[in-house]
């Protein structure tokens, strides 16, 4: 059976500070949450304050992005060594803002997973589809690229698939759980293809647009294994409610 996950992904938000403020109101809230996985990936700069609160507990920390190379003349880059060294067990890997803005490509996003796997990070890899792909009806041909060349060497063990359709970020869209499911019943099945019946235990995330009213419907199909949360991660009570989903919060 597959755990789920509840990822907040932050972005470019939250001061150290705030970051402070934000776990301490949310820990207790979930603090008797066992059956679901919890992780929040604050910006670099609020690592530290994240995990000296979150030791011991039940959330998990992750990176936004990471650097493929351990060490080196790369200004302004981080290792999978320095997150490790920072408490994080996770990390983000190839999200849209980062192939958008930041000239990510298939490739270095294969080869920031096999080194964030290789320093014992969980790698928690985006793909999706523009929404000019989707209504060239290409989604399928992106989402098999995207997974056949961004995974190429990365195992099994030690990875997450996030589905994230670029049309549904931040915009207020959601793919309805019909669509979710449908492309998440296509990653699967490329899945399969490429790791046999090790792709049963990979968990697959839904990302875009993620709130506290749609993460029930969204959780209740077959290969919806979790959500890769933005917008609706940053409040407390949102966060707790989508961790808690079909609970009285």
């Amino acid at each position: 059976m597959r755990v789920p996950i509840m990822a907040a992904n932050w972005k470019m938000n939250k001061t150290s500070g705030e970051t402070r403020e934000f776990i301490k109101t949310f820990k207790p809230l979930v603090a008797d949450v066992r059956e679901t996985e919890i992780v929040i990936a604050p910006p670099f700069t609020s690592l530290q304050a994240a995990a000296d609160l979150l030791e011991g507990g039940n959330i998990r920390l992750a990176g936004q992005d990471v650097f493929y190379e351990v060490s080196g003349a790369y200004t302004g880059e981080v290792s999978p060594l320095m997150l490790k060294d920072a408490a994080c067990s996770y990390v983000i890997v190839g999200h849209s803002e980062r192939r958008q803005y930041f000239g990510e490509t298939d490739e270095t996003a294969n080869r920031k997973a096999k080194a964030a796997q290789d320093a014992g990070l969980t790698v928690i890899f985006c793909i999706g589809e523009t929404l000019e792909e989707r209504e060239a009806g290409n989604t399928f041909d992106v989402l098999k690229r995207q997974t056949t060349e961004g995974l190429r060497g990365v195992r099994a063990d030690g990875l997450v698939v996030a589905y994230e359709p670029v049309w549904a970020i931040g915009t207020g869209k959601t793919a309805s759980p019909e669509q979710a499911q449908e492309a998440h019943r296509f990653i699967r099945s490329e899945l399969v293809t490429m790791y046999g019946g090790a792709a049963d235990t990979i968990r697959i995330l839904y990302g875009g647009s993620v709130k506290p009213d749609n993460i029930s419907s969204l959780m209740s199909k077959e290969d919806v294994d979790g959500a890769l949360v933005g917008g609706a991660s940053l409040k407390v009570d949102s966060f707790a409610a989508i961790v808690k989903y079909g609970q009285e919060t």
